[in-house]
């Protein structure tokens, strides 16, 4: 149970700004930590507990060490970041309070006034860390409190409070909640007294209701009604429709990492059946999913989605090589499925991207190549597909990048090197010739499924490729990398600058002397509308950090899927949760195909190397 004392470490209401003489009543002095001389103190200051006791109003202090806060952004040293507006006498705060505008509040007093109600606006204060509510005639408190979820510290001594709102779950951060003085349900009283703050947190956080679910994503189009239709009639349009999605694997689904999500909702056997799902109901044409554990692809992907007409390709992480057999089920990896009907899989190549870079001549002797670089056990994987129907070919690429954004440097080594290796693929696959559509007499005498070739009715005839960038290519992956990153830049613009700041001074080769360049003719699928608001959410971050990235020579977008509605995420901390099985969400994209512009020349004869082929 929380004592009944708080550090004074707010500025009072009345002129927060102000700097005030010392009182001659002995309350108040500059000698004695008072908050008006605040703005001339450095802001890692802290007042002693004497002082702090003595100058508030309040009857609580804490015994709570600060803890660090990452993704905060840090305040100027001249600004203040708490306020005290208790023991004034306060009836009401309205919804329309400017209060609720002080959103970079860390410290909240609402203490000893008569407040009966505290409003749902109190939500929007989401950097506020202690809010003390103590000594009022609060019967309930709103259940959008739960969206504060820096709190450590929650004052509510001797109020009329009967019940917590099971909303309060989601503040894991709470290490002190103060409810003496309070006529609770004695086995809310209980579980604090007995087992801490935490215990009852997570009572509260496992036993709330599951919310409604949000409406579903909205397509957004880039073609208009009149063009869809005319496409969906004309036979000679191609199509491919990507879904990418890192999907969380189980070992990082816990807990300590996920304290807001119901312990039942990080449960596996719970959000494998969401995000298959979310998978199959998409129903595209290829697949690229992140984060999939080794066992969990041999004994769960790969058997329903065949339900479902996919096969599939997955490399895991490089450090599954060093494992036992056991361990090695834990370790994810990347897996690209492709419906099998449509496309025949020609090779499958993994890139390791430690491996590759120890390759390179210009990284032998670069301490940051074997410091940096050769530390991450990250991978992508490449499928060459090719049509069944109409012999196309396509490069599809599937990347998970280094997390860590102290690591910027090596997140943009990681996408060159698989930039370059996705070009050598794809020359390499252009010298490939087309395969022969099936005789009259081979198709009556199969007696199996479709093979490569067959069924080659289109009205122009299978492409030739002159070189490996006429190749239709799509690089799905969690690229961890925001759209302002260098990552992105060089993705979309094909080349960035030696000096670029992402590489942070280190030193790469090449990479570093001459800059980065591709000829892949990248763009987001997003880019066209606009990156979606987000595609990781957590408390702590908000952004876009997976793409679908396309040739544009070779492929043009009809259609994206949109966001998760805005007012549904407006009342949810982060995911996963009861709807989104991952911090991640699927992103979407429906591609159609460019015809060549050159004349297609006279096919050579089929020649075909094996279907499996690893680059390390």
């Amino acid at each position: 149970m929380a004592a009944r004392t708080v550090h004074k470490s707010a500025i009072p209401i009345q002129n927060p700004n102000a700097i005030k003489p010392a009182e001659s009543n002995g309350i108040m002095s500059d000698t004695e930590g008072s908050p008006s001389i605040k703005s001339q103190v450095p802001s890692d200051a802290s007042p002693t507990p004497a002082s702090a006791i003595a100058n508030h109003t309040s009857s609580i202090v804490p015994s709570v060490a600060e803890v660090a806060r990452p993704s905060a952004t840090k305040a100027p040293r001249n600004t203040w970041q708490a306020l005290d507006m208790g023991g004034v006498g306060i009836k009401n705060i309205p919804k329309t309070s400017g209060l609720f505008a002080f959103t970079f509040l860390t410290n909240l007093y609402l203490n000893h006034n008569a407040l009966q109600t505290v409003p749902p606006e109190i939500s929007k204060l989401r950097q506020l860390e202690l809010l003390d509510l103590s000594g009022n005639a609060l019967s309930s408190l709103p259940p959008e409190l739960g969206m504060l979820t820096s709190l450590k510290e929650l004052y509510l001594f001797d109020n009329q409070l009967i019940q917590l709102p099971p909303q309060l779950g989601t503040l894991y951060q709470l290490l002190t909640l103060g409810i003496e003085g309070n006529p609770l349900d004695a086995s809310l009283k209980l579980i604090i007294q007995k087992d801490g703050t935490p215990a009852l947190i997570s009572y509260l956080r496992d036993s709330c209701p599951i919310p409604s679910p949000p409406p579903d994503r909205v397509w957004k189009h880039f073609v208009g009604q009149a063009e869809r239709e005319a496409m969906n009639s004309d036979p000679t349009t191609e199509t491919i429709s990507v879904l990418s999605y890192n999907i969380l694997c189980e070992r990082l689904a816990s807990e300590k990492l996920y304290g807001y999500t119901p312990s039942w909702a990080l449960q596996w056997e719970y959000r494998k059946e969401l995000i298959l799902t979310e998978v199959v109901n998409r129903n595209t044409d290829i697949i690229c999913l992140q984060e999939v554990d080794n066992a969990q692809y041999e004994e769960y992907f790969t058997k329903a989605l065949a339900e479902h007409d996919y096969e599939g390709v997955y490399w895991p992480k490089s450090r599954y090589k060093m494992m036992s057999e056991s361990d090695r089920r834990l370790v994810d990896g990347c897996a690209i499925f492709y419906k099998a009907s449509k496309y025949t899989l020609v090779e499958k190549h993994l890139v390791e991207f430690s491996a590759v870079a120890m390759q390179r001549s210009d990284f032998k002797k670069t301490d940051d190549m074997f410091n940096r670089v050769l530390g991450k056990d990250h991978v992508a994987v490449v499928a060459l597909l090719e049509s069944k129907e109409t012999g196309t070919r396509i490069i599809v690429s599937n990347a998970h990048l280094t997390w860590d954004p102290h690591f910027r440097d090596v997140k943009l080594v990681q996408t060159a090197l698989l930039a370059e290796e996705v070009e050598k693929m794809a020359h390499n696959f252009a010298r490939y010739p087309p395969r022969l559509p099936p005789t009259p007499s081979s198709a009556a005498g199969s007696t199996t499924g479709p093979t490569a070739g067959d069924n080659n009715a289109s009205s122009r005839p299978p492409p030739l490729y002159s070189d490996g960038y006429k190749i239709p290519a799509i690089i799905c992956g969690d690229f961890n990398s925001m759209p302002d990153s260098g990552v992105y830049e060089f993705l979309s613009t094909g080349s960035i600058p030696p000096d670029h700041e992402d590489f942070m001074s280190h030193v790469y080769g090449k990479y570093t002397s001459e800059g980065l360049r591709h000829r892949l003719g990248l763009k987001s699928a997003y880019a066209g509308v606009g990156e979606l608001p987000m595609t990781n959410f957590t408390p702590s971050f908000r952004g876009v950090l997976d793409y679908i990235w396309y040739s544009t020579a070779t492929l043009s977008v009809n259609s994206v899927l949109g966001e998760v509605d805005p007012g549904y995420i407006d009342k949810v901390v982060g995911f996963p949760n009861a709807h989104f099985p991952s911090d991640h969400l699927a992103i979407v994209s429906e591609f159609r195909v460019r015809a060549p512009r050159e004349p297609q020349p006279a096919r050579p004869p089929p020649v075909f190397p094996e279907p499996s082929r690893a680059h390390t």
